[in-house]
């Protein structure tokens, strides 16, 4: 198996949390991983892009090509369409519909939405109001991972056991949170395929 992730938002919305349960759950069932991040203003608010490559086999690139990625997962609207050259022709998007307007001419967020329904596969969410019935919008990049999950290739058990890793630090109600919102996330996902 091998997949090719692109994973875009703007800073503070959990990308690199994103990147880091992705990889744990992939390392975990014996794959191997190659990450690139590109961080456009290094504070909250600026475009933060990674490459994921996870896959059965050596990688030797962490760099994915145009046309190439297999998903792209984003936190924020105008982020998923600004990436939608990498996608390969089978490749998925999963989105949040909620915008982060982080700069004053923001597009008109019905037709990004609209160039994103043109996507053969896409799954649109608003995971902010699926984060807050989980327990928190804190969680939103996690729903969004959790809608992403169906199509990642890997065992849904081994995404709750990285959120148990990755957030151990954070306390039980900080896990049991992000597990709501995993599986929120997914309960999404398997109702819109």
């Amino acid at each position: 198996m091998k997949k090719d992730i692109i994973l875009a938002g703007v800073g503070g919305q959990g990308i690199i949390s994103i990147a880091s349960i992705i990889g744990y759950a992939a390392l975990e069932q014996g794959m191997f991983l190659k990450q690139s991040e590109v961080h456009g203003m290094s504070q909250r608010g600026g475009d933060v892009m990674s490459n994921l490559r996870i896959s059965h086999n050596h990688i030797a690139s962490d760099l994915i090509p145009f046309g190439q990625a297999d998903m792209i997962i984003s936190i924020e609207p105008l982020e998923s369409l600004r990436y939608l050259p990498y996608l390969s022709k089978e490749g998925w998007v999963i989105s949040n519909t909620r915008p982060f307007n982080n700069i004053p001419n923001y597009p008109d967020l019905d037709k990004i939405m609209g160039e994103i329904a043109k996507v053969p596969h896409h799954i649109a969410l608003d995971a902010e109001a699926i984060a807050k019935e989980a327990g928190s919008t804190k969680a939103a990049n996690i729903v969004i991972l959790g809608a992403a999950a169906p199509f990642l290739g890997m065992t849904y058990e081994k995404f709750e056991d990285a959120i148990r890793f990755i957030f151990r630090h954070k306390g039980d109600k900080v896990i049991d949170l992000n597990l709501v919102a995993l599986k929120a996330g997914r309960d999404f996902a398997d109702r819109h395929i």
